[in-house]
């Protein structure tokens, strides 16, 4: 996915800040596209260079302007173009799985203490989708579409889904080099 096509995603919705962008990630697609402020400042930049988007200065009393951007007609042409192309399959890359692969140097206890983390930070990833329905509600009366939270939640399904697929698989590993003798390192 590009950065940029998700940010013209969410102007199509409504004008926003960067500060409000960042906002917008950060509730609503964080689980499988995090952004920080400067990478959206920066594409932002990039996609008034190219036509797709327009700023406008805000005044604000007491602080400095205010940029909002707005999506262009091309920008909406764009985002319309990239959501119906098919997209090239992603390169899968799990500096996790380089650790399991070659963790047959490591002792049962070292590889144990490493599963465990891994199980606690997919636990912890879990949990903090539990608080994504309620922060995405927000931006359904922006948007003022029941159809969109629809298809947010979908993708939250997804990252829900492949989070307990990867628990339950780090557990039975767990479990199985608990019960299985394995010569130690």
């Amino acid at each position: 996915m590009s950065l940029k096509h998700a940010i013209l995603g969410f102007l199509n919705y409504a004008p926003l800040s960067g500060y409000d962008l960042k906002k917008a990630f950060d509730t609503s697609v964080r689980h499988f596209w995090p952004a920080d402020q400067s990478q959206i400042y920066r594409t932002l930049a990039r996609l008034e260079e190219q036509g797709w988007a327009e700023v406008e200065a805000v005044e604000q009393q007491g602080y400095p302007d205010r940029k909002v951007y707005y999506i262009t007609e091309d920008g909406q042409r764009e985002l319309r173009r990239w959501l119906t192309v098919p997209l090239p399959e992603k390169q899968t890359r799990s500096a996790q799985l380089i650790q399991v692969f070659f963790a047959g140097q490591l002792s049962d206890e070292e590889i144990l203490a490493m599963l465990e983390h891994w199980a606690e930070q997919t636990r912890a990833v879990l949990q903090g989708y539990d608080a994504i329905p309620e922060q995405a509600a927000a931006y359904v009366e922006t948007v003022g579409s029941p159809r969109e939270m629809f298809f947010w939640m979908l993708t939250l399904e997804c990252g829900i889904k492949l989070m307990q697929a990867q628990l339950e698989w780090v557990e039975s590993v767990l479990e199985r080099i608990k019960n299985t003798a394995h010569p130690s390192a």
